[in-house]
C-alpha cells in the first residue's frame, strides 16, 4: 500500500483508539463515556486485586491513580444509579438503623458506619461532583462522602437492616461481585455494552460533531488560507440517488484549483451502525467521486472501529484515497495529501 492508501493493519500502527486529551476538555459537558470506557480496564482491574475484604478498594484506589470521583463515576454508571435517583432517597441515614450499614459478604457479616457529613446533604450528580466537567477537568481524591455513597451502592443489596426503595435496592449489587472474578468481569463487561448502546444516540451525534470540528480545526492549520473548508459540506456532481441531490459528507476541501475533497470522520467506541453505514457506502462513494474527478478520504479511529468493526473498517481503507488516525499528525498527513494531489493539477 502507498503512504495515503492504507490496510486497517497500517492504520492500527498510527490509532490512538482513545478521546484525545484536548477532546476531553470540549466534550465535558455532554458526556463522560470516553472517560470510562477508557479507564474501565484499570477499574476492572481494581477491583479484582482488592478483594481481601470489603472495603479493600478503599484502600487500594489511591494506587491505582484512579481519582476518587471518576471511580464513583464507574459503580453509578454500572449501578445504573445517578444523582438524581441517589437525590431523591436523602438523607440516606434514614434508611438505615442508626445510620449503620450492615450487611453480609461472602456469608460474613460486616458493618459500616455512615458519617454524618451525608445528613440532609445533595446527591446530585454536580454536588458528588461526578457530572461530566468535573470528571473530566477536575478530577479528585476519595473523600468521606464518596465513600460513604460508594459503599452504599457497592453493597446495598446484600445489607440486612436497609429500607431503601426496592428500585434502588436491587440496583446495589456490584459489591457482591468482588471477590468472584469470573463474575466480576462478566457483570462490568456486560454493563458497559448496555451503557453504550443507551448513550450512543444522543451522545455519539454530539462526540461525532466534535470529532468533525476538531479534524477541521487541525485541518486549516495545515492547509493555505485560500482553501475553502466546510463542515457537512457537499461536491458538485456527486450524488447518492441517481442527481436528485448532492452527496453530503462530514468535511468538504476545496482547492484553488476547484479539486474537491471529501473527508469522513468516524471516531467510535462503542459497536453502532454509523461505522456499518459508511462501510456499506464506501465503495460506491469512491466511484462517484473519482467519475467527478475529486478524491475521497477518512479519519478513522476508536476502540470500536479498530478492534471491533473491523470488517466494516477494513472496507473503508479499501475504497479511500487517503486514511489517517486520530490525531494532529495524521491529520497533518491528510493534509500533505492534499496538498499533493493540488500539486499535480
Amino acid at each position: 500500500m502507498s503512504e495515503y492508501k492504507r490496510t486497517l493493519e497500517e492504520l492500527r500502527v498510527k490509532a490512538v483508539r482513545f478521546w484525545p486529551d484536548e477532546l476531553k476538555t470540549r466534550t465535558a459537558a455532554e458526556s463522560v463515556l470516553p472517560v470510562l470506557l477508557e479507564t474501565q480496564e484499570k477499574f476492572l482491574s481494581l477491583l479484582k486485586m482488592a478483594d481481601a475484604h470489603p472495603e479493600a478498594w478503599i484502600e487500594a484506589l489511591p494506587l491505582s491513580r484512579l481519582p476518587g470521583n471518576l471511580f464513583l463515576k464507574h459503580v453509578m454508571v454500572l449501578s445504573d444509579l445517578g444523582g438524581e435517583a441517589l437525590n431523591k432517597i436523602a438523607p440516606v441515614e434514614d434508611y438505615l438503623n442508626d445510620g449503620v450499614l450492615e450487611y453480609v459478604w461472602q456469608g460474613d457479616p460486616y458493618s459500616y458506619a455512615l458519617s454524618d457529613g451525608l445528613r440532609a446533604k445533595s446527591l446530585t450528580n454536580s454536588a458528588l461532583r461526578v457530572d461530566g466537567p468535573n470528571i473530566i477537568l477536575k478530577p479528585i481524591a476519595l473523600d468521606k462522602k464518596m465513600q460513604d455513597v460508594l459503599m452504599l451502592i457497592l453493597f446495598g443489596a446484600q445489607s440486612i437492616n436497609n429500607a431503601l426503595p426496592s428500585d434502588v435496592r436491587t440496583k446495589c449489587v456490584l459489591g457482591g461481585f468482588i471477590g468472584q472474578p469470573a463474575e466480576l468481569e462478566q457483570f462490568v463487561r456486560q454493563s458497559y455494552i448496555r451503557i453504550s448502546r443507551q448513550l450512543g444516540g444522543a451522545d455519539s451525534n454530539a462526540l461525532g460533531q466534535h470529532a468533525q470540528k476538531y479534524v477541521l480545526d487541525v485541518l486549516k492549520t495545515h492547509l493555505p488560507a485560500d482553501w475553502e473548508l466546510r463542515l457537512n459540506g457537499t461536491i458538485a456532481g456527486v450524488s447518492h440517488n441517481e442527481g436528485k441531490t448532492d452527496s453530503t459528507f462530514d468535511i468538504t476541501v476545496r482547492a484553488p484549483s476547484g479539486l474537491r475533497f471529501g473527508v469522513e470522520v468516524s471516531f467510535q467506541f462503542t459497536t453502532n451502525s454509523v461505522i456499518e453505514r459508511k462501510s456499506a457506502q464506501a465503495q460506491a462513494r469512491q466511484r462517484t467521486v473519482h467519475a467527478a474527478g475529486h478524491h475521497i478520504t477518512y479519519v478513522l479511529d476508536g476502540a470500536g472501529n479498530i478492534d471491533v468493526r473491523a470488517a466494516a473498517s477494513s472496507a473503508i481503507c479499501q475504497y479511500s484515497d487517503c486514511t489517517v488516525a486520530f490525531s494532529e499528525s495524521e491529520i497533518a498527513h491528510l493534509a500533505q495529501f492534499m496538498l499533493e494531489q493540488e500539486s499535480k493539477r
